[in-house]
């Protein structure tokens, strides 16, 4: 066997490794949705063993609980090593809205049809194309319920992207996003010309303006943000002075060019607040009373700028505060030192015994034991990166301590 052949033999036996580990992954995520019976509590423990979000693990759970239930022969294939996740999802896609007993003839038929084709049937698109020709074989009647329950599915997902970017996924009925598109073409067409711009940035400037109310003159110019976002700079970055330790809420690290762009925004809005400049965090702002203070509320998310839980990526405006000694068992007082930003789920898992976590909001260090007895420690990372004397002493500054900029840009 030459070295070529030797190489390709593996790649082919890493792809029926990965898919016979996939199947191996399937049926335990099955089993264990089964023993717990609560999906969501599953999740949440799998996320940093996984090393994925908690909504990923769901979807995954979920998609193994039906192969496992619904879908038997497709399994078997996995573990004969035919088949990766990938190409069984796409399947489980198409069938998840059958009924438990139609979903199991599509199984039999799509294996039967398999056993007697060709190794190209196996390429995920031919999969998904001949378990949808099943699939209306199956329940003809059903196509029409399918389409609807897809449609109440709309949804606007926010993905982020590497290089300070990031994409809006929408998903509209066919003849919406349809005809959302030839608008945003047909003002990209009409404004876009001679502008030194693509089509492609010309529509994305497009949809972008009608995005933020700018209706009238969409897609004319690059668009300016009009919604409230938090830019964390160092006051030298924003000087020009420096070009690092710049963030986007939400998004994680920019370059300070983009940075300062948002910030000279015309329609920014600036809020200073003051750090320490020898931790980086911004300082206390204590309260004792049960509700905090909007002020209160604000701090705490610009400081730890994530859910605290280390695995959950939920950005803090999204999230509640939680104290962590108790207002009404332990008497804590409601203050920022007293408070950290949960999700919700991460904020209702508190009261169940069986996960104990501990947060220090001083240092942001976050220790959460699961169930199954794992711990789990994270710790955040600064508003600003803590600067040494002679840092310090260089650096210009209006007025003692006022090192971290944070402007919620944009109206």
């Amino acid at each position: 066997m030459s070295r070529r052949q030797q190489l390709v033999e593996t790649v082919r036996e890493a792809r029926r490794a990965r898919a016979r580990t996939d199947a191996a992954e399937m049926t335990a995520l099955a089993e264990l949705a089964a023993l717990e019976g609560d999906d969501h509590a599953v999740a949440d423990e799998l996320a940093p063993e996984l090393r994925i979000s908690t909504a990923r693990v769901r979807q995954r759970i979920v998609r193994a609980t039906h192969i496992v239930r619904r879908m038997p022969r497709l399994l078997a294939a996995m573990e004969s090593g035919e088949i990766e996740a990938y190409g069984a999802g796409r399947v489980l896609t198409i069938t998840a809205p059958l009924s438990e007993a139609d979903a199991l003839v599509v199984d039999e038929r799509l294996a039967d049809k398999l056993a007697a084709g060709t190794t190209t049937m196996w390429h995920a698109d031919n999969l998904a194309r001949h378990t949808r020709g099943i699939v209306e074989g199956v329940d003809p009647g059903g196509q029409a319920a399918r389409a609807r329950a897809a449609r109440k599915d709309r949804r606007v997902e926010l993905v982020h992207r590497e290089h300070a970017t990031a994409s809006l996924d929408l998903a509209l009925p066919a003849e919406v996003a349809s005809a959302c598109y030839a608008r945003i073409d047909s003002l990209a067409r009409s404004h876009g010309e001679n502008t030194g711009r693509t089509m492609d940035q010309c529509r994305a400037d497009v949809a972008a303006d009608l995005l933020l109310g700018n209706t009238a003159d969409a897609g004319r110019t690059q668009p300016e943000a009009a919604a409230t976002v938090y830019l964390h700079m160092p006051v030298d970055a924003a000087l020009g002075i420096n070009d690092t330790g710049c963030e986007l809420d939400g998004y994680g690290p920019i370059p300070a060019v983009i940075a300062r762009e948002i910030m000279t925004n015309r329609r920014s809005v600036w809020r200073a607040v003051l750090c320490d400049p020898g931790t980086g965090r911004p300082v206390d702002l204590g309260r004792s009373r049960r509700q905090p203070s909007e002020h209160i509320r604000t701090l705490v998310r610009v400081r730890d700028r994530e859910c605290a839980v280390p695995w959950c990526h939920r950005p803090a405006r999204h999230c509640d505060y939680d104290h962590e000694a108790e207002w009404a068992r332990d008497s804590g007082v409601t203050s920022v030192d007293n408070g950290a930003p949960k999700c919700r789920s991460h904020h209702r898992r508190k009261n169940d015994p069986r996960w104990i976590s501990h947060y220090d909001p001083v240092d942001g260090t976050m220790t959460v034991t699961t169930p199954s007895g794992a711990t789990h420690t994270g710790r955040r990372e600064p508003v600003m990166q803590p600067r040494n004397t002679q840092s310090r002493k260089s650096m210009p500054r209006s007025r003692a301590g006022d090192e971290c900029v944070n402007a919620p840009t944009a109206k």
